[in-house]
């Protein structure tokens, strides 16, 4: 690598300091049409992800590879954005007169990060807002979150409590001995205890309280005609998934928390040095940097 400093005949150290160490535009610019990109890219994406996925078992990828595909997509459009706003944001800065060209190297890279910085905060305030106006507000969001969790267990409810056609033969009662005025009043409010039970492991993260165990086995073999053994077994069952889904919708949050992690990072280092070539071809000095 050759020293040189970038010298502007009639320049003087008065001119120099005129001129920013930052070029906010560039940055700016650099930053939105990074932003710009990344929306694109996305969106290519999703359509993607749409074709390649199918509800038909014998079609389409597995969840596992579409997961291990969108992570690796993610990483790709952050550096490719960031790499086009990073070059653009030291093509487009200002000229520093009478600068050293290890400084230059510095300030390309900064402008770079900077506009990779810019364009991961404008993407967020973006998506944030886009997340807020399609669901109607925070609370509307939370409100669908919370119903996806009650749709689940309120599907385990019914699993417990489907009572069993086979043993009751179509004579036996399977409400416990009430009155058929009475049974839909009960099983209803059966459904409710069941689904607070089951809130309340799925809350507390941990294995259901023994009493509340032996509870529910009785309710499930009152109530379906099962044998305790049988209704047992179900519970076990139930209790079995909701662990099994808990821990995968946990995998999977961290999953992706690791994939944007490393798009930023990535991201990041595309950008800086993006930058520095797009810095050195304004100056006409980048040969002397490779």
């Amino acid at each position: 690598m050759v020293d040189t400093v970038i010298v502007t005949p009639g320049a003087t150290d008065a001119e120099e300091g005129w001129t920013s160490a930052v070029s906010w535009p560039a940055i700016l610019a650099g930053g939105l049409a990074a932003v710009a990109l990344s929306i694109i890219l996305f969106t290519l994406g999703a359509g993607l992800g749409l074709s390649a996925v199918s509800p038909w078992s014998d079609r389409g990828i597995s969840s596992d590879t579409a997961a291990l595909g969108s992570g690796i997509y993610l990483i790709v459009v952050a550096v490719m954005s960031s790499a086009v706003g990073g070059y653009i944001a030291g093509r487009l800065r200002a000229r520093w007169l009478g600068t050293h060209t290890d400084e230059i190297y510095f300030r390309d890279t900064a402008h770079g990060f900077l506009s990779w910085a810019v364009a991961t905060v404008i993407s967020a305030a973006f998506l944030a807002s886009a997340a807020t106006t399609i669901t109607g507000g925070a609370g509307v969001a939370m409100a669908g979150n919370r119903g996806a969790l009650q749709d689940r267990l309120n599907g385990y409810s019914d699993e417990l409590l489907r009572p069993n056609f086979a043993a009751s033969n179509g004579s036996a009662n399977v409400s416990g001995g009430m009155s058929s005025n009475d049974q839909p009043r009960v099983q209803a409010s059966d459904r409710t205890e069941v689904y607070r039970l089951l809130a309340k492991t799925q809350r507390g993260g941990s294995a259901m309280a023994q009493s509340d165990h032996d509870y529910l086995v009785q309710m499930v073999a009152a109530r379906t005609g099962l044998s305790q053994a049988d209704a047992e077994k179900r519970v076990n069952d139930i209790s079995t998934d909701l662990k099994v889904s808990a821990d995968k919708a946990r995998k999977g949050a961290a999953h992706l928390a690791f994939w944007i992690t490393a798009s930023l990072l990535f991201g990041a280092l595309a950008a800086s040095l993006a930058a520095t070539e797009g810095g050195g071809l304004r100056d006409g000095t980048w040969k002397y940097r490779r």
